[in-house]
């Protein structure tokens, strides 16, 4: 898979309370990777808490092959929901990048979409692993903003979004299917 969205980012990373939800960052500009977390089989097939469930044997393939890709980018966090499925989603990144990844609430099945977006938007280059109602729900946000996602935006397990921001607003987007 091809996926080299390399980006200059202007600017040095500020302080982690500059990162923060909320937080205005020095140069409001780089790229989000909003990744949808990889496979993790049928819900319903599950007998633990839906939060506990990991990735399938084919999930953890893409996470391989996602982190592979990714990996070229200038990657400075990584933020996940705290589901293990997208922890697990960023596990073979972090070990290549040599990042620990960070959870938020605000990326949990169920969050608040324009909230998620904002927690993003303070600046750098930033990979997300959410859930498929966080991620769409952020789209939508975009799409009210005026950003171009296509005829039907898609966001396939294991797909990613490439969101360029400047000035600390969502300038375009991307999408880049699931790796096979």
């Amino acid at each position: 898979m091809g996926l080299d969205v390399s980006a200059k980012r202007a600017g040095a990373r500020g302080s982690a309370a500059a990162n923060a939800p909320g937080a205005r960052s020095r140069s409001r500009s780089g790229r989000i990777l909003l990744v949808r977390h990889a496979d993790a089989g049928e819900r319903v097939e599950w007998t633990g808490p839906d939060r506990d469930r990991p990735l399938s044997a084919r999930g953890r393939a893409q996470a391989e092959q996602l982190a592979a890709a990714l990996a070229r980018n200038p990657v400075e966090r990584l933020v996940s929901s705290g589901y293990v499925r997208c922890v697990e989603t960023f596990v073979p990144l972090g070990g290549r990048l040599g990042l620990l990844t960070e959870t938020a609430s605000w990326l949990e099945e169920g969050a608040d979409p324009e909230r998620a977006l904002a927690a993003l938007l303070v600046g750098g280059s930033v990979a997300a692993c959410s859930h498929g109602d966080v991620v769409s729900g952020i789209l939508f946000e975009l799409a009210e903003r005026g950003i171009a996602l296509g005829s039907s935006p898609r966001m396939q397990k294991g797909s990613t979004w490439v969101l360029d921001v400047a000035e600390g607003r969502v300038s375009s987007a991307r999408y880049v299917p699931p790796p096979d």
